[in-house]
């Protein structure tokens, strides 16, 4: 906290020491300068980049259950999911195939992923879209950008720009499986010193589709700028705290059948035999987000933008678990009255703590022919991960909220990147994007099997990107661009590869990414039609396989590629009526697959073998459908009314990568409805109406799954565990929202 306060206060201090002198400006210039902060890591019309946005009347016509990934479904070559069945708890995206940690996101051109896991959990900033301005998500490696190297995807995201004028709003929703959501907000608009101030803050909870899917989410978002002349700063404080079930560890086919709203979780047995549930099975967690950008543009065409960024985070899962063995905690056997005791039931806290800051300082040129981005960056990450025993059944000698292990990792990101975008002839701007990063990973301590994690990694990449693009006239575009992505392994596939006795083996990923597309902007039709081919080497895939703590388990494969093509379109034959609609066919394949499967002696001992490889020679990613497509109308008749049915496809995917039909995704449709009519009140004042069906057809799906498989030497029956997470079936939110 003490160096929270310093770093606000060092940014507070020139705000109120020269906001006092300034004078009234115009205030539209407050918009021309928030929107300088993140300029450096966006696409704009030139660069050969597929990509997709959303604005903040979009963002608006979100339904407030849906958390950030929900939001984005809608959008080409995305599929999402959700541990809870609905858009509130936990929830993923894939884009291309490719999970949240190939997805760079960065907030104000900060990185959001997490330095160890590389994914960003929606859930720890929930209700984020509240606080947002407009989105842009690129497919494929996109622009150079700070933080994680992007394989799939880049989102980049923008917080709320201040308003020129006063303002206040007030939103209430009520929704399927009792929940309630609320958000309250206020600024002050600019004001003739300079200054300006926004505050919103969110509160959601519900009990989910599945059992013990409950949520207990807040957040906070609350801006102070100070605009003089050509300069800007700003600090944003982001805060979020979730509460929320132990969801992630789905359930069998035979479950689901019987009970699509099962859950295990927490699941005990008394004295009696009786089944009981454990009422804190949870997941906690508390973040801080503090950023400071300061923004000036120069007279001659040069922009300059430098950020500070801290975060403060920490949390813990509690969790009922049956039977352990004592020696398994590095514990003697408890001897109560003359009995001794080899298991018994406990409840685990298993806990991380983590600091991570990073600072950006990026300048920008542009006139007529020409437009040059360069910026220097770095992050440091410093994170705990530890264990304690919170209660034992049988406790004779047990120390108080005993720790078993203890663990860090100590991350720094150094990244150096410089774009140029260059009218070489009339209609042809050349693309050009060359960034350098140095990674340094430290892994130090024992994790919960006792296992020594002490481990050093250094990784220096270099991506480069090349690209061209071809204005037909102002209407048509043709473009093409060549990329290279290199990216280091995440926390979990080290572990996994130390306990294997292979952490040697554990390698970077690398990424071709050929793009090729036409782009049509007419007044009624706007189209753009995408060629791509993503070659891998050694790109991490996921096996199939869960953590205990739910973190995807993946491996290595030599060769693989995804390739295809990318379609969208909307039209607009009247003002009152648009259609839009996208589709995204695609190979998604590993070259030279080798699975391996544990092996033990039988089913009463289960001692470990060496293990059993199956080869393939050509086989599909994991979570990676051919086939992805979405259609919607859109009608405005006037009157401050809109209405939208969309409906989303999702081709078959698969959960490991074997192309086994019994661990198939089966294909689904889904549809949706929404509905809005707003009310002017006064002459600034308004009240708006909004109603959301979601799985208007009431499909019974699952949209992601795991599984565990193991044989054994005496030719007993292969031994399969799986989690299947099956998703709400038709569901309704209603939201009233105020504005003035």
């Amino acid at each position: 906290m003490k160096g929270l306060t310093l770093f606000c206060g060092v940014f507070l201090l020139p705000i109120l020491t020269l906001a006092q002198n300034s004078e009234q400006k115009e205030k539209t210039e407050i918009f021309k300068l928030d929107s300088i902060v993140v300029e450096a890591y966006r696409a704009g019309k030139n660069t050969p980049v597929s990509r997709s946005e959303m604005d903040l009347r979009a963002i608006k016509m979100i339904s407030p259950t849906s958390s950030l990934p929900m939001a984005l479904s809608l959008m080409p070559s995305v599929v999402t999911s959700t541990e809870g069945g609905n858009g509130m708890g936990y929830s993923s995206m894939r884009v291309r195939g490719s999970d949240g940690s190939r997805i760079n996101v960065t907030v104000n051109g900060i990185a959001m992923n997490d330095a160890e896991s590389q994914e960003v959990f929606w859930v720890n900033i929930p209700s984020f879209s509240n606080y947002l301005q407009d989105i842009q998500l690129q497919r494929g490696v996109g622009t150079s950008s700070n933080g994680a190297g992007a394989f799939g995807a880049s989102l980049n995201l923008r917080t709320l720009f201040s308003r020129p004028e006063p303002y206040g709003v007030a939103e209430f929703g009520v929704g399927s499986f009792r929940s309630f959501l609320s958000t309250a907000g206020a600024g002050t608009g600019l004001m003739k010193n300079g200054l300006s101030f926004d505050v919103r803050y969110s509160h959601s909870t519900g009990e989910g589709y599945i059992r013990n899917a409950k949520s207990n989410l807040n957040s906070l978002f609350a801006t102070l700028g100070w605009l003089r002349g050509n300069s800007s700063l700003r600090i944003n404080y982001i805060f979020g705290d979730q509460k929320t079930g132990i969801t992630w560890e789905g359930i069998s086919r035979e479950q689901m059948a019987a009970d699509r709203r099962f859950n295990p979780a927490g699941l005990y047995y008394d004295e009696a035999g009786n089944v009981k549930y454990y009422d804190n099975e949870t997941d906690n967690y508390i973040q801080h987000h503090v950023q400071g950008h300061f923004t000036h543009v120069f007279k001659n065409g040069l922009t300059w933008s430098t950020t500070l960024h801290f975060t403060k985070g920490d949390g813990y899962y509690e969790n009922y678990k049956m039977g352990r063995k004592f020696s398994s905690y590095g514990l003697a056997n408890q001897v109560i009255e003359g009995v001794t005791y080899k298991k018994s039931d406990m409840i685990l806290r298993q806990a991380l703590d983590n600091l991570y800051s990073a600072a950006a300082s990026n300048v920008q040129y542009s006139n007529d022919k020409i437009k040059t981005t360069g910026g220097i960056s770095y992050s440091y990450y410093d994170g705990d991960h530890f264990g304690n025993i919170i209660w034992s059944k049988y406790n004779a000698s047990l120390p108080d909220n005993y720790r078993w292990y203890t663990n860090s990792g100590y991350k720094g990101d150094f990244s150096a990147f410089a774009r140029i975008e260059a009218e070489v002839a009339e209609g042809f701007v050349a693309f050009t994007d060359l960034q350098y990063r140095n990674i340094k990973y430290n892994l130090r301590g024992v994790d919960k099997d006792f296992v020594s994690l002490n481990y050093d990694l250094n990784y220096n990449f270099f991506n480069p990107k090349l690209g061209i693009t071809y204005n037909i006239n102002g209407a048509n575009q043709l473009y093409a661009s060549f990329s290279v992505g290199r990216k280091e392994p995440g926390r979990a596939d080290i572990k996994e590869s130390i306990k294997a006795g292979r952490a040697g083996d554990i390698m970077e990923e690398r990424l071709l990414d050929w793009e090729a597309g036409y782009r049509l902007n007419l007044p009624k039709i706007v189209l753009s039609a995408n060629l791509y081919l993503m070659e891998y080497k050694d790109q991490l895939v996921p096996t199939g396989k869960l953590s205990e703590t739910g973190y995807v388990i993946k491996e290595n494969v030599p060769e693989s590629y995804r390739r295809g093509i990318e379609i969208a379109a909307a039209y607009s034959p009247a003002t009152f009526l648009k259609f839009d609609a996208n589709l995204t066919i695609s190979r998604n394949k590993i070259i030279g697959y080798t699975q391996w499967t544990d092996l033990y002696d039988n089913t009463s001992d289960w001692n470990p073998l060496p293990q059993r490889s199956r080869y393939y020679e050509q086989t599909n990613l994991s979570f990676s459908p051919s086939v992805i497509g979405m259609a919607m109308i859109t009608l405005s008749p006037g009157w401050e009314t809109s209405v939208s049915l969309n409906g989303k496809f999702v081709g078959k995917q698969y959960y490991d990568n074997t192309s086994n039909e019994d661990r198939a995704i089966p294909s689904y449709f889904l549809m949706g409805i929404s509905g809005t009519k707003s009310f002017k009140l006064k002459d600034t004042s308004f009240v708006d109406l909004s109603i959301y069906v979601e799985n208007l057809l009431n499909r019974k799906y699952f949209s992601s799954g795991w599984i565990y498989t193991a044989e054994f030497a005496d030719g007993a029956p292969v031994y399969v565990e799986e989690g299947l997470y099956p998703q709400a079936g038709i569901n309704f939110t209603a939201k009233v929202a105020f504005r003035f």
